[in-house]
């Protein structure tokens, strides 16, 4: 097998739970209100079983390398052992998290696309390591790492086909409540419109007449006045007739 040290980095770490929020500041998923089946949890207890028993032999089998011997260049060691403590470190810490975060939360799919997001990058390191092991190491120790890696493959298969069938029944489920919505709505009675009845032998009302305001009386002129210091002209008194 080739050799292919120095081509994928470090797996990346995945997001570490912590029952309320996860890594990016965003609230954990709550917990679903469906009850889940016993045959769902039973499929995801296996596959989490197989998976934890792989991750506990590769650590053990990466332990094991003694890449000092490998007969390879100084940087290919290099980038060989910073995969392999990138994988240690996510089989140690991310990995256990994810897996109790999906244990109490079997058909969560947030949380298991996120088991599966981490395992297919951890696949792909582990195998980066297999193949330099393959070229550099020894055949046993090749072996070794090459059962641990179908092991995760074997797992990120069965968690595929898990995403698949949860997504499915999730969709289902979001169809039968649009469904029973729009039947629980057209149930609901409409309300019935006024009705205006009019009296035919009603008598008409009389029209309101409106009083009229009397006008304003013109002001009464006040006597003149004569002015100060003159004596008012003399009446001329009527001749007799």
């Amino acid at each position: 097998m080739a050799a292919a040290s120095g081509q994928s980095g470090p797996a990346p770490d995945a997001p570490s739970p912590s029952g309320q929020y996860s890594a990016s500041g965003r609230p954990a998923p709550a917990q679903s209100t469906q009850p889940v089946s016993y045959a769902s949890v039973s499929q995801l207890n296996g596959m989490l079983s197989q998976l934890e028993a792989s991750s506990k032999s590769a650590q053990t089998d990466l332990a094991k390398l003694r890449l000092e011997r490998w007969k390879t260049d100084a940087n290919s060691k290099k980038q060989m052992l910073a995969n392999i403590d990138s994988i240690q470190r996510n089989l140690q810490g991310a990995l256990p998290e994810i897996i109790a975060q999906l244990r109490g939360q079997p058909e969560d799919l947030p949380t298991t696309f996120k088991l599966y997001r981490n395992l297919d990058a951890l696949y792909d390191v582990v195998g980066n390591v297999v193949d330099g092991t393959g070229a550099f190491g020894s055949k046993d120790d090749f072996q070794a790492l090459s059962n641990d890696l179908s092991g995760f493959e074997s797992t990120r298969k069965q968690l595929a086909q898990r995403l698949e069938s949860l997504s499915s029944a999730k969709e289902a489920e979001i169809v039968r409540l649009r469904t029973d919505l729009r039947i629980a709505q057209a149930a609901i009675p409409a309300a019935p419109a006024k009705k205006i009845v009019v009296d035919d032998n009603e008598p008409p009302k009389k029209p309101v007449v409106k009083k009229k305001k009397p006008a304003a009386k013109p002001a009464t002129p006040s006597p003149t006045t004569a002015p100060a210091g003159q004596t008012p002209p003399a009446q001329t008194p009527a001749k007799p007739q």
